[in-house]
């Protein structure tokens, strides 16, 4: 083997990067064909360690992993990291959202609702929040794919009772369905039959909407799904708005409203292209535009705004048509409707996708590791500060941590309280922790703390870390956040 001398460091950088790469690839021991140099330790130690920074600084995103991979990695860092909990989880119990979500995914869930809820309600001046029962007492059309909760008592007496022959069997099975509870699939109906009272709150004037969230049960096919084979109830979280109008104006909100729920999806995207808008019409005739999240296997439908005529609302409403009507201007006219629905839990698996970053990285020994980044909105990750304890005296810098604790909480800002943990590890390992629970900002509290009260805030985006005045730290992060 040839030794070579270099005098010039960029030389010998350029010689390591031409003769350290293709061995990188085929999984050799860099740092022992390097230490073969003639260069001193320190030199070596130096160019080694611009190297890897060199080496460190190539990321790898989302679209360099291959779809299923990509796809394992997040379910895997979901279940680790407890956003979701199950066993076992299958892209399709991903979409149908058969799962059960743990502390960060349900902390996740309900920010985004309080998010889809201040945007829907609390900023708007004609739309209403409502509340409806999620089951109802009704009969049930034979072409109607609802569910409904059935006594099983009552039900194995019927099947079981040997006296009745198989058309006094039927008959008893039907009345028995139709004085069940039927499980509610959407949250359209309520609002339907909210209408003609909510109309009476506005003074009988148009447009206004009415929103909801809440859960429906949807059927979810089993795996082995075959026409005689039970299904299960699914349940799904939905964000409701339907909006009332004038058929005169009813294509102008239409148009408003697609535009306005295409930009708050991507409002909290690291990558807002990820959401696109697609118009469609289905079989019925029936007019409509569906949301679409990019998912690693493909587009799914996040949300759907449907355009339905006045019919929707007579068929509907079981009294008088003049009950339904609402002014225009000086014309009274019974409303078209845009119903917007979207699949929350479907929203929830959109905002984990988008916001995970991997990238690669080289340790001294040559090592390659895979990071894993929740880049979650500060206004949707459920985790906003973690509080740790760094080298000094363990029990006055804990009860500095549980003063600052409560002062978060006071603000309302979530907080992991790491300093009760009482594993040892390293600073880099609670950062890789922190890292893949989407935790904005990392506080340690060390000696210097209690000497001249300075922080150290490590940032997750940026992995840059700096150093703050306790008294300003939270000042900080309330602006931080409202500035997101």
């Amino acid at each position: 083997m040839f030794i070579f001398t270099f005098v010039n460091p960029s030389a010998r950088i350029i010689y390591y990067l031409q003769t350290a790469m293709p061995l990188i690839v085929r999984k050799h021991s860099v740092w022992s064909v390097l230490k073969q140099l003639k260069t001193s330790n320190m030199v070596l130690k130096h160019d080694w360690q611009i190297f890897v920074n060199w080496y460190q600084s190539k990321k790898y995103t989302k679209s360099t992993f291959n779809p299923s991979g990509f796809t394992d990695v997040l379910i895997s860092l979901c279940q680790s990291r407890r956003f979701i909990i199950e066993d076992i989880i299958t892209q399709e119990a991903l979409l149908n959202g058969s799962y059960s979500y743990g502390p960060l995914g349900m902390e996740l869930k309900k920010n985004l609702i309080t998010k889809w809820w201040d945007s829907m309600v609390l900023s708007k001046e004609r739309v209403f929040g409502i509340e409806t029962p999620q089951h109802m007492i009704g009969s049930l059309n034979s072409e109607d794919k609802t569910m409904t909760l059935v006594e099983t008592e009552v039900l194995r007496a019927i099947l079981r009772n040997k006296n009745l022959s198989m058309k006094e069997t039927i008959a008893s099975l039907e009345e028995l369905l139709k004085k069940s509870a039927i499980l509610r699939s959407n949250l359209l109906e309520g609002a339907f039959q909210l209408y003609a009272k909510s109309l009476n709150l506005v003074n009988e004037k148009l447009p206004f909407g009415l929103a909801e969230v809440g859960v429906c049960y949807q059927p979810v096919a089993t795996e082995h799904e075959t026409t005689s084979s039970a299904v299960r109830a699914g349940e799904v979280e939905v964000a409701s708005l339907v909006w009332f109008s004038s058929p005169r104006t009813s294509g102008q909100w239409r148009d408003y409203w697609v535009r306005q729920r295409l930009l708050w999806w991507r409002k909290f995207a690291r990558h807002p292209s990820s959401f696109t808008a697609n118009d469609f019409q289905d079989e019925n005739g029936i007019k409509g535009t569906a949301l679409y999240f990019s998912f690693p296997w493909g587009k799914e439908p996040i949300e759907t705004l449907l355009s339905l005529e006045e019919k929707e609302v007579v068929l509907k409403h079981l009294g008088s048509k003049s009950e339904l009507q609402g002014r225009d201007g000086r014309k009274t006219v019974v409303p078209h409707v845009l119903s917007v629905s979207g699949n929350l839990d479907r929203g929830v698996m959109a905002y984990l996708t988008d916001s995970l970053h991997l990238s690669e990285q080289i340790d001294s020994k040559c090592s390659c590791n895979q990071k894993q980044v929740l880049k979650l909105h500060p206004f949707l990750v459920p985790i906003k500060v973690a509080l740790d304890v760094g080298r000094g005296s363990t029990g006055e810098l804990r009860q500095v941590c549980e003063g600052l604790f409560r002062q978060m909480l006071e603000k309302r800002i979530n907080t992991w309280p790491g300093y009760l943990e009482t594993a040892q590890v390293s600073m880099e390992q609670l950062f890789t922790k922190y890292d893949e629970m989407g935790v904005i900002f990392t506080i340690v509290i060390n000696e210097s703390t209690l000497e001249s009260g300075l922080v150290q805030l490590r940032n997750r985006d940026t992995t840059m870390k700096e150093t703050m005045h306790i008294s300003e730290v939270i000042e900080f992060l309330t602006k931080y956040i409202q500035e997101s």
